[in-house]
């Protein structure tokens, strides 16, 4: 017992390091994940307090254990089995697929990231690039939600920055859960977006094993009452005016519920920008006829490090208006007893109706479209007066029209100011026109209006 053993430096720094795997394994790690457990559910319930709709427990479980009740879900299962014997692989490989796909999709939500970083974070950004303005919001209707219901956001995806006011609008009510594309799976952003309680999708995904899994998930989460936000267009608007809806989330949502479980009730929701940040990216996308967006992180990079260079000069402005409006609530039981025939096509297109509905309209895309219907370039007051003409037209509508200090006059100049700031206005002896070379961007913000004037004539 006494006897001395040698061994090489490089063995004993092997078994030391082994030993201390094995400590922290069977020791530490669970004592520091209790002390955080514990922590969390104190924060969770101090947060529950003052939420309208509490955090529900599903999003409160372990991610772990969230998996292996995705993967051993029967559905999932049956799948696993059809997967192998339509690839002909073993089982056993079709199940580590299904764990990887389950991996991919399960976020690990973090109360005290979500409610500690992401709304303070989603606030400073918010107003720091944009004027925000809420426009239609009945507190007592969304207040009068049954508390038992899943509650689901759905809206109208104008730019990235969507998810961003949302969030933090959406903050005195409940933690949402969103739906992520590819462009989120980026590590460090990855790890964040996943505690915020969002989950990535493969948009284009064929295949069927990985689609159960996706469905699966999507209708625990509806079944656990998670607060979720999702875009019916499925992608951003390339031409800047509402996409038809399309029908995978949505069709999981509504079909992947247990029978006689919770309600769901939709929360239409749309936003407007005076700039849209990616509107070249999408307007260039949508002329070379596809959806691949030519951005880079240096493109990124370039535009926030001009953004901090312009306020340490004090040249810094934002960027014009960014408004949001809630539309009325809208049950699910409802609709299917009132509309037995009607299917998910039918509530796709109702639920696009009433987000089209609520788009809110400001000062670039009102100047916009009026500088666009003009037949010869427009004077000021010719211009003042077209738009006066148009915020008159959206009076019957019922549509949310922002006027900068309650002045048509000003809106019109504040528009026009934001337009021949970015180059894409002209004047020419005292009457302005439209850049022609920037006539689809000017385009893209006047068509996320132009069916609430179509809506006034068909009136």
């Amino acid at each position: 017992m006494g006897n001395v053993v040698e061994m090489p430096v490089w063995a004993l720094i092997l078994l030391i390091a082994f030993a201390g795997v094995t400590f922290a394994s069977h020791f530490l790690f669970p004592s520091v994940r209790w002390f955080f457990r514990r922590r969390m559910e104190r924060v969770v319930a101090k947060l529950n307090t003052r939420l309208e709709r509490p955090i529900e427990p599903f999003r409160l479980a372990r991610r772990h254990d969230m998996i292996q009740r995705l993967i051993y879900d029967p559905e999932v299962s049956r799948a696993i089995v059809a997967h192998a014997k339509a690839e002909g692989i073993p089982e056993n490989v079709a199940f580590e697929m299904a764990r990887r796909y389950a991996r991919e999709i399960v976020p690990s939500f973090s109360a005290s990231a979500y409610f500690g970083f992401a709304i303070r974070a989603a606030k400073w950004l918010s107003w720091s690039l944009y004027r925000v303005r809420l426009g239609h919001f009945d507190a007592a209707a969304l207040s009068a939600v049954d508390k038992g219901s899943t509650v689901v956001f759905v809206m109208n995806h104008r730019s990235n920055m969507d998810y961003v006011l949302v969030t933090w609008l959406a903050a005195e009510r409940s933690a949402l859960s969103y739906a992520v594309g590819e462009w989120a799976r980026v590590w460090p952003l990855s790890r964040l977006i996943r505690a915020m309680g969002a989950y990535f999708i493969r948009r284009k995904s064929r295949d069927d094993l990985y689609r159960r899994v996706l469905a699966r998930y999507v209708g625990m989460a509806t079944d656990g009452g998670v607060t979720q936000a999702m875009f019916p267009e499925g992608g951003l608007s390339l031409d800047g005016a509402l996409a038809p809806p399309k029908l995978g989330l949505l069709k999981y949502l509504v079909e992947e519920r247990t029978p006689g479980a919770r309600d769901v009730v939709f929360v239409p929701v749309a936003l407007n920008y005076d700039r849209v940040f990616e509107d070249r990216l999408l307007v260039a996308a949508r002329q070379a006829g596809g959806r691949k967006f030519p951005a880079r992180i240096s493109v990124i990079g370039r535009f926030i490090l001009k953004q901090v260079w312009l306020r340490l000069r004090g040249r810094y402005h934002r960027h014009g208006y960014a408004a949001v409006s809630f539309g009325a609530p809208l049950s699910l039981a409802e609709f299917e007893r009132d509309h037995p025939a009607a299917g998910i096509e039918g509530l796709a297109q109702l639920l696009m109706e009433r987000i089209g509905q609520e788009v809110p309209v400001l000062p670039v895309p009102l100047v916009a479209r009026a500088l666009l219907q003009a037949k010869a370039p427009l004077s000021m007051a010719e211009l003042e007066k077209a738009v006066a003409d148009m915020a008159a037209d959206l009076d019957v509508s019922n549509a949310y029209l922002h006027l900068p200090r309650e002045d048509i006059g000003y809106g019109a100049r504040f528009g026009l100011q934001v337009l021949t700031k970015r180059e894409m206005v002209q004047e020419v002896n005292g009457a302005y026109s439209v850049v022609e070379c920037e006539r689809p961007i000017v385009e893209f913000y006047a068509a996320s209006i132009a069916h609430l004037f179509r809506d006034c004539s068909a009136n």
